[in-house]
């Protein structure tokens, strides 16, 4: 699981996850988040538009998906309140779910919203970019390395907004989705 705003979902997102199935052996499901509790003034399109955006972005890649579950559940989207809700709807079929943080969210770990709960539902792997540094912390179970690339959401709403060009920094189908929408503007 794959947590975030993703406002709008870019290369960045999809070169990080690609690496984490690679690294773990897994699919990759994107959570994108109905209203972060780190961010709630940060949100310019909204969950359901962020969550096409995503499944714009993975069409085609077989070890990427898009979870919506977090659209239905109250707010601010709380990640133990997520998981508790993945683990009830897969009940009896011994799902594990791993959760991936980047380092910067990993430092807000200790902030989380009932953070003791998590080891019973997931197990937490940050992923850290060349030079970043990782911040230690108990429920960190794995660390793992993805490609630096510096593009951020914020880099690309900004380039909406000024007209910019934001042809290769995010796919095509969510540039064309933004340009339709009217989004960032």
């Amino acid at each position: 699981m794959f947590g975030g705003s993703f406002d709008p979902v870019h290369v960045a997102h999809l070169i990080v996850a690609e690496a984490a199935a690679d690294a773990l052996g897994v699919a990759v499901r994107f959570l994108p988040a109905r209203e972060q509790p780190f961010k709630r003034a940060a949100h310019q399109a909204s969950p359901e538009q962020r969550a096409d955006m995503l499944d714009l972005a993975v069409t085609g890649n077989p070890r990427l998906a898009v979870e919506r579950v977090e659209l239905g559940l109250p707010t601010p989207s709380y990640t133990v309140r997520t998981l508790r809700a993945l683990s009830e709807r897969a009940s009896g079929k011994g799902n594990r779910y791993t959760l991936l943080l980047g380092a910067d969210a990993a430092r807000d770990l200790a902030d989380w919203w009932e953070v003791e709960a998590l080891p019973a539902l997931a197990d937490v792997v940050v992923f850290a970019r060349p030079g970043a540094s990782v911040v230690r912390h108990p429920l960190i179970a794995r660390v793992i390395p993805v490609p630096s690339i510096d593009v951020s959401a914020t880099q690309v709403r900004e380039r909406v907004k000024q007209g910019r060009s934001i042809r290769y920094l995010v796919p095509d189908a969510v540039r064309e989705y933004i340009a339709t929408h009217g989004l960032y503007r």
